[in-house]
């Protein structure tokens, strides 16, 4: 079986993530944080790097300043095995990057865009994308230069015959104005968490946003944390559990991490359940090292790992 291609359109920047911090920000005073990592960030680069992992043929679309930054981050992709052709630095930009505050399971994060803005339509390699099989858009809402177009790139890409994913991410801005009626026709699965479904719906429960979304889309597919996941296809609902697996570092990149994993098995014409099931082993094996793809840098572990997950290690 040939390896699958996959073509990841979307942000790029750095977190800087702060742990063991001593209390909460107070405005006009100063609190000390014992732990700080610089790493990878973004939804679309976590996604990006952790499927390369696992064995899928990955290549990154977006736009980075010219600073310390960006270098890391091609460091970063390629090391993980993701092809950065087109990458396209921006030298009067800075480096996107994020600040993470983690307090256990629950964060604070404030976002520098910079260079990510400047990725457009324009620059999206359609010539090229007959050469993949799936193409994937993480976090759109904070990517100033594609979310006027979104339903329009994935229209289009849609009409050279890839299979296409998308998780919208939090919208800062909490406008919620994505036209999900008319987009989610070209989306073959769409992949928000529960909290960004009730919002983008106006739902009070998630079976109420489920109806509204259903009728519009291929697949939905749910992201509930620590409950789960679920999935929605042709009037089924398939509902996994999580997986818990120690120690508990951080949840930073979980949810994109549990994309690679669904992705992964869709990729593969695996069942529902199966592509749920994966995501889920992902996402929990991403929390066992800080940031969202170090869990995923050694091979070996990476295995040991997925076999230490079993069935009676579900939270029910």
């Amino acid at each position: 079986m040939s390896v699958k291609k996959v073509l990841v359109i979307g942000e790029l920047n750095v977190d800087i993530l702060l742990n063991d911090i001593q209390g909460f920000p107070v405005m006009g005073k100063e609190i000390i944080a014992n732990e700080m990592n610089t790493v990878l960030g973004s939804s679309s680069a976590i996604f990006a790097s952790n499927l390369a992992a696992l064995g899928i043929d990955v290549t990154f679309c977006g736009t980075i300043g010219a600073d310390a930054n960006a270098k890391l981050i091609l460091k970063s992709l390629e090391k993980a095995g993701v092809h950065t052709k087109y990458v396209k630095q921006i030298d009067s930009e800075s480096t996107g990057a994020t600040i993470i505050l983690n307090y256990g399971e629950d964060r604070a994060n404030v976002t520098y865009t910079g260079a990510m803005n400047s990725l457009t339509y324009d620059m999206i390699p359609w010539n090229k994308i007959p050469d993949y099989d799936h193409v994937h858009i993480s976090n759109f809402f904070i990517q100033k230069g594609i979310r006027p177009e979104i339903n329009k790139i994935f229209k289009y890409l849609k009409y050279y015959g890839v299979t296409t994913s998308l998780d919208m991410q939090w919208d800062v801005e909490e406008k919620w104005d994505y036209d999900f009626k008319e987009g989610l026709k070209y989306v073959d699965i769409f992949l928000p968490n529960e909290t960004e479904i009730l919002k983008l719906t106006g739902a009070e429960s998630l079976n109420g946003a489920i109806r509204k979304i259903q009728p519009y889309g291929g697949k939905l597919i749910v992201k509930r944390g620590s409950s789960g996941s679920l999935g929605v296809f042709d009037d089924h609902v398939v509902e996994c559990d999580a997986f818990q697996i120690e120690p508990f570092v951080d949840a930073i990149g979980a949810g994109d991490s549990f994309n690679s994993g669904f992705i992964l098995k869709f990729l593969e014409g695996a069942a529902m359940e199966e592509c749920l099931e994966m995501g889920n082993k992902i996402g929990a094996i991403n929390t066992t090292a800080p940031g969202g793809t170090k869990a995923f840098e050694d091979q070996e572990q990476l295995k040991l790992k997925l076999n230490s997950l079993r069935k009676d290690e579900i939270k029910g």
